[in-house]
């Protein structure tokens, strides 16, 4: 059997890609379990743009089956820092929900994820939420992940006809180390992503908002080498 017809044998999962360390890990995690990955990236007119580019980078290193990249800007609602006229804090992660969370921006990300796989034929989501070293968005959380799922299953044709979707979160649990710990064994470089809620005007990390602050402490605590520059 050619190694093209053995491939089309895998079942199809669509992973949603932003260009993050997280959705980078949760790709190839996906891959490793012998899925079929298609890939579904969401260009929401984010400050942070270079994690479009990281996505399409990471698709090409992981060999993904295919990535799509759809436009919804949400610049126009605004509400957020990472798509609003407001400053990007820097001064560390706080107990209270930050101005960098984007209203809804999980429901509606899973939303259209949900509905590429079900064009795709495909029962299998994965999205790489984390609910442990995060900032705190509502839209991690475990009981989001599980309401989602059923939420699916009523709102889609394949849902009512008995074949419900499985989200699957791989990093739900993890904290930072341990996805630090995740990236390297799989052989993934870190610097395929991209977590920076600021880039500077050289495109450098910024080292100081809360996305930099985690992913810092994560390599630093696994005591793993973040192959990334940053700025501070």
């Amino acid at each position: 059997m050619s190694e093209e017809s053995k491939a089309s044998q895998k079942p199809v999962a669509v992973v949603l890609l932003s260009g993050g360390l997280d959705s980078m890990v949760t790709a190839a995690i996906a891959k490793e379990r012998g899925f079929e990955v298609r890939a579904l990236t969401v260009d929401y007119g984010q400050r942070h743009r270079l994690e479009l580019a990281s996505a399409k980078r990471i698709a090409e290193e992981l060999w993904l089956a295919s990535q799509t990249e759809i436009a919804l800007d949400l610049r126009a609602f605004g509400g957020s820092a990472l798509t609003d006229a407001i400053e990007v804090p820097k001064s560390g992660v706080g107990d209270d929900i930050p101005v960098t969370y984007v209203p809804a921006r999980n429901l509606v990300f899973l939303a259209l994820t949900t509905a590429c796989a079900e064009a795709a034929g495909s029962s299998d989501v994965f999205i790489g939420v984390n609910a442990l070293d995060y900032s705190g968005y509502p839209d991690c959380r475990p009981e989001f992940i599980e309401s989602f799922a059923e939420t699916a299953r009523l709102g889609t044709k394949q849902g009512v006809e008995g074949r419900p979707f499985t989200i699957h979160a791989p990093l739900q649990q993890m904290t930072k180390a341990d996805i630090a710990r995740e990236c390297h064994r799989l052989g993934l470089d870190p610097a395929w992503s991209w977590s920076c809620y600021d880039p500077t005007e050289d495109n450098l990390a910024c080292g100081l908002c809360d996305s930099c602050r985690l992913r810092k402490k994560g390599f630093a605590e696994a005591g793993l080498q973040d192959s990334t520059v940053y700025a501070a």
